[in-house]
């Protein structure tokens, strides 16, 4: 008889599930703001880079181009994120974090430490420092790959 695949063992899986467990954590400690992962990093994109279109943006927090308009709708509805037409270009849309939504942002900083503190938690500071460096080295290799949409 043959056997299943084996999850336990798939990086890919692990990786999921890893990222499932902090979204939950992101959204427990940020229960009292409505914000998404990828709403705060958004906000925190624009505070690095005020004024970036939105494709830019959206390549910078690694989300797909196709959808961030919809996430930068919801962030402009609460007043957080102004969008404008770019002078040169009209089809193109720029973006600047409002003061109410950097207000947001800066006081979510607390949440977002402790979401990562949350995390990693189980590992001891030198199991800390490799998952990163291991976490880094894979994105870096694999930079060029388009996440799908899930």
């Amino acid at each position: 008889m043959e056997k299943s695949f084996d999850f336990g063992k798939a990086p890919a899986h692990l990786i999921r599930r890893t990222h499932q467990i902090a979204v939950a954590l992101f959204m427990e400690e940020a229960a009292g703001y409505g914000i998404t992962p990828v709403q705060f990093a958004v906000l925190n994109a624009l505070i690095d880079q005020p004024g970036q279109d939105q494709v830019s943006l959206a390549a910078r927090v690694a989300f797909d181009a196709a959808t961030s308009g919809s996430v930068v709708g919801r962030l402009e509805a609460k007043g957080w994120v102004r969008r404008q037409a770019d002078e040169q270009d009209r089809r193109r849309k720029r973006l600047w974090i409002t003061p109410q939504g950097r207000i947001v942002a800066l006081e979510m900083k607390q949440a977002g430490a402790r979401t990562q503190r949350r995390l990693v938690a189980p590992l001891d500071a030198q199991e800390r420092e490799q998952l990163h460096q291991l976490l880094a080295k894979l994105v870096t290799a694999h930079e060029g790959v388009n996440a799908p949409v899930a």
